[in-house]
């Protein structure tokens, strides 16, 4: 029979179950905005919503950091495995010399006013109080600043967005032109920082958008830009689709795009035939991409399904909360790293930056509520919302080491966001790419904005 009778039946098998499965239908309508109320008890009708604005400044207290270091000296620590590096997660010797270092090196006050440099706000949406760093660009008479909405994602948090947010604000001392100016606002999701948890079930990406757009608006903005990774790149995906009147310009740098399956099985035999040469990599060949995804989502499937059971030792242990977030610091930045003693973190990170996001966690004990955002979603991920169409501008940053499910071609990703007017294959960096590579997302986000501006011109 040769290749191609088995080719030929496995196309025809796929083209029949993919027909059988509506695959080929008409793009489902954008769901309603809708509303909703998330605080305690009901929302009482005659009342009405404190759309007041608070600025507050982070606070890590004597009685933090001293319980704080008396559970790191408490720690029981284990042995590993010889010569296993950070095959089985975080090594335990290694995480001995981040408890040391948590320990007698960071230092805590010098941290408490680098959290301050920028602006704290909180205001009160949907019944939560909403956390949000807003930092406004000095402007010359006649000078208009763009306003730019960015959202993290797990385990991340607004830290991630410090070292770019200079470059977005004040651009000429930081590469850019005057046209190049961002006000930017950096909320935490719901349970995420110093935002409320939901105290009801539901708190989901199509909730969190609709709840931002409610804060640009709160602020004053009609019409804004929009950038995300991670959960990020979800939430603000769906502002897209739901406030298209309202966002002019979208910017991710992860891509949630289901793979046509039919190229994906055609390409695997013969990829010239779908994808660009350079773009095989992203695809095929498949049991290496399926090998890395079955090997490092575990987290996935746990905070997908049962995240308060974890949630209680992530509360409660410093350690257990610094290594869960830390495998992702390593894995996710690189997944190469995995074969190094100290997982790349030595190297690849300043340890005070990774400490500053864990450090966000453990003083709001708000892990789980983070991890119960996996389950609420996961409607979503598998639902219509993620098979609408997003139309409006839009522009992707690929980076080379971000997680490889989320590495989508070109030719793929405008399946789903048919006005991608940006694609672009960075050099170097991974998933928390605000982080690593600031200036190089900085200058992708100008240049999109700049395409977007244009075409209003």
């Amino acid at each position: 029979m040769g290749w191609r009778w088995p080719l030929i039946i496995s196309v025809l098998a796929v083209v029949a179950g993919l027909y059988l499965s509506g695959i080929f239908s008409e793009p489902p309508t954008p769901p309603p905005l809708g509303d909703g109320w998330w605080g305690r008890g009901g929302r009482e009708k005659a009342s009405k919503e404190d759309e007041s604005i608070r600025k507050f400044s982070i606070s890590i207290s004597n009685d933090t950091i001293n319980d704080l270091k008396t559970r790191l000296r408490n720690t029981r620590h284990f042995e590993g495995l010889e010569g296993t590096k950070f095959h089985y997660g975080v090594r335990p010797e290694y995480m001995q010399t981040v408890v040391k270092y948590w320990l007698n090196k960071y230092d805590f006050k010098a941290q408490e006013k680098y959290f301050n440099k920028y602006n704290h706000y909180r205001t009160n949406i949907e019944g939560l109080d909403i956390h949000f760093v807003h930092v406004k660009p000095t402007l010359k008479p006649g000078q208009k600043s763009k306003p730019l909405l960015i959202s993290h994602g797990w385990p991340g948090s607004f830290y991630e967005f410090y070292k770019i947010i200079p470059l977005l604000t004040d651009p000429l001392n930081n590469g850019g032109t005057a046209e190049d100016i961002f006000e930017v606002i950096c909320p935490s999701i719901p349970g995420f920082g110093y935002s409320e948890a939901s105290h009801k079930s539901g708190m989901n990406a199509h909730v969190v958008a609709r709840i931002f757009g409610k804060l640009m608006s709160r602020l004053g903005h009609d019409r804004y830009y929009v950038q995300g990774g991670d959960w990020g790149s979800f939430i603000t995906s769906i502002m897209g689709l739901l406030l298209p009147e309202h966002v002019k310009g979208l910017h991710i740098n992860l891509v949630s795009v289901d793979p046509p399956l039919l190229q994906l099985i055609i390409g695997s035999y013969f990829p010239s035939l779908i994808l660009p040469a350079e773009d095989h990599h992203k695809v095929w060949p498949v049991t290496p991409l399926f090998f890395d995804v079955l090997m490092e989502s575990g987290y996935f499937h746990i905070q997908a399904t049962k995240p308060d059971t974890i949630g209680h030792s992530l509360t409660d242990s410093p350690v257990g909360l610094a290594a869960y977030i830390l495998e992702k610091f390593s894995s996710a930045t690189n997944m190469a790293w995995r074969d190094l003693e100290d997982g790349g973190l030595n190297d690849g990170w300043q340890m005070d930056d990774p400490l500053n996001n864990i450090m966000v966690y453990w003083m709001n004990g708000n892990m789980a509520s983070a991890m119960r955002f996996y389950k609420e979603n996961v409607p979503l991920l598998f639902g219509d919302i993620n098979k609408c169409l997003i139309k409006v501008p839009s522009g992707v940053a690929d980076f080379p080491n971000e997680v490889s499910i989320f590495r989508k071609p070109e030719k793929w990703v405008r399946y789903k966001y048919v006005n991608l007017l940006q694609y672009t294959s960075m050099p170097r960096g991974g998933h928390f790419a605000a982080l690593e590579e600031p200036q190089l997302l900085a200058e992708d986000i100008r240049l999109f904005v700049r395409k977007v501006e244009t075409l209003h011109q």
